[in-house]
């Protein structure tokens, strides 16, 4: 006897079940209502005989509306439509677009008692792992872009402001002395970073320290007192201070390597324990009575003067040999040239090493012109910065380049940001020039120009505005049609 009838008279379709069938039915419907995976069966004919309601979701129906009709009419590319053809599964193989939704696929063939009696597909929802993995790739080529650099040799210009300095560091390890401890001075962003790690890659390759010799590095002023910058150097142990755990410090991290103490002056009061480990080869963790015997060479950098903040002891020790930085407005331009075209090959790797994509990136004249002309307060990092912003701002997407093999760029004057114009006259002059070049501003769009500006958009966006209400105006015309403006 039937406990339970369901009827579809509109399809046709009828389905007859015992109490323990219907049971089991909803059961299962649940399960697979709240798996988060989509559910399509379909006949030898590619009706639908079942779905669940993620399915249903995802082409924004319902489960009545889509029984009894084509798959077709929602999937128009259903995987179940090869199934239903071959006879043979498909695991993971095809992307699905419904509208802006990605999923992943796989289907099966149906048979009982060896006969085909139709085919079922699992999917699943990828587009929030695809926009998790195109996170990840931007922050990979983020990552390796802002990497200092290992070897700068191929971009210092023989006789140029970096030669010296160059020289110099070689023999801070190199002599035949030994190596010895060093300070490195000059504005933030000059490349004290790049030039430790050059003198720790040279040590490794003339053997003066090990192949996997460590190379730890700490900003002392990153900290919010001194105190917290000498536990983490010396280490500490249990019940040095409130809280404090057996610590082992960068120095013993160091051991056999480098141990690169940037923004030094921020020690402050702990210089006497620095100076103590330098002369006697031994540190003793905060709140310690053992002393530890190390061996590390020391390249402490400061964008200040150490000569004027360090212990005179501590600074004849470490300051065996001192280098400057000059800043990058102090670099002859064939050094710039070298620079630009560093960044833009570690950029043009990046893009390989991260997306296995052959990236040519190009400059206009005026574009490069610029770029070389302009000042840089925060110096090669800065510069730096600047170059991957206009890449990236004349780069398509990745979603764009997906499976291409090789492209390429232009980066125009379009692509530059204005401000790295603001500060130097030769940069204004190009962009000046490359302005006269373009649609000049007449009264009209220079009214508008300053109606825009004055309720609080920038040269992008008022360009984008103007764009819309019909008028040809690059952003970098607008924002030199600011600037001259200024008083």
């Amino acid at each position: 006897m039937c406990y339970n009838e369901r009827k579809n008279e509109r399809k046709g379709v009828r389905i007859v079940l015992t109490k323990e069938q219907v049971y089991t039915y909803h059961l299962f419907e649940e399960i697979l209502n709240r798996s988060g995976e989509g559910v399509n069966v379909v006949d030898t004919k590619g009706v639908l005989v079942y779905v669940n309601q993620v399915s249903a979701a995802y082409c924004n129906s319902s489960i009545e509306e889509m029984i009894g009709r084509p798959i077709t009419d929602f999937y128009p590319d259903a995987m179940l439509l090869h199934v239903l053809r071959n006879k043979n599964e498909r695991l993971n193989e095809k992307m699905h677009y419904i509208g802006k939704k990605r999923y992943m696929c796989s289907s099966y063939p149906i048979y009982r008692n060896g006969e085909f009696l139709g085919a079922y597909s699992v999917f699943r929802d990828v587009q929030e792992i695809d926009d998790l993995n195109k996170k990840v790739k931007y922050l990979e080529l983020q990552v390796r872009l802002n990497q200092p650099e290992e070897d700068i040799s191929a971009i210092v210009d023989e006789g140029g402001a970096l030669s010296a300095v160059f020289a110099k560091a070689k023999k801070t390890v190199g002599s035949l002395g030994g190596p010895r401890h060093c300070i490195i001075t000059g504005e933030s962003g000059t490349g004290k970073t790049m030039l430790a790690n050059l003198i720790y890659n040279y040590a490794k390759r003339i053997g003066v320290i090990a192949e996997n010799a460590p190379f730890i590095e700490i900003n002392c002023a990153q900290f919010s007192n001194p105190d917290i910058a000498a536990m983490e150097i010396f280490g500490s142990v249990e019940g040095a201070y409130t809280g404090s755990k057996r610590k082992k410090g960068l120095f013993e991290q160091a051991d056999g390597g480098i141990l690169f103490l940037d923004e030094a002056h921020a020690l402050e009061n702990y210089q006497n324990m620095l100076l103590k480990a330098i002369e006697s080869g031994k540190i003793r963790r905060i709140g310690d009575t053992k002393e530890i015997s190390i061996n590390v060479i020391i390249i402490a950098a400061s964008t200040r003067d150490l000569h004027e903040v360090l212990l005179p002891e501590l600074y004849q020790r470490l300051a065996q040999y001192a280098m400057h930085l000059p800043s990058l407005q102090e670099r002859g331009r064939r050094e710039k040239e070298r620079l630009l075209k560093r960044f833009v090959e570690k950029y043009q790797q990046a893009v390989w090493d991260s997306l296995k994509i052959r990236y040519t990136v190009h400059f206009t004249p005026e574009a490069r012109e610029a770029l070389l002309n302009a000042v840089y307060p925060r110096n090669i990092r800065q510069f730096r910065d600047v170059i991957n912003f206009s890449i990236d701002a004349s780069s398509p997407l990745i979603e764009d380049v997906k499976d291409q093999q090789e492209i390429s760029t232009v980066v125009g004057m379009e692509h530059l940001p204005f401000e790295l114009m603001e500060t130097e006259p030769k940069a204004v002059a190009v962009l000046a020039n490359a302005v006269k070049k373009k649609n000049k501003i007449d009264e009209k769009a220079h009214d508008r120009i300053m109606q825009l500006s004055a309720e609080g958009l920038g040269p992008r966006k008022i360009a984008a505005r103007l764009r819309e209400e019909g008028y040809d105006l690059a952003y970098y015309q607008v924002a030199y049609d600011l600037k001259k403006k200024q008083p």
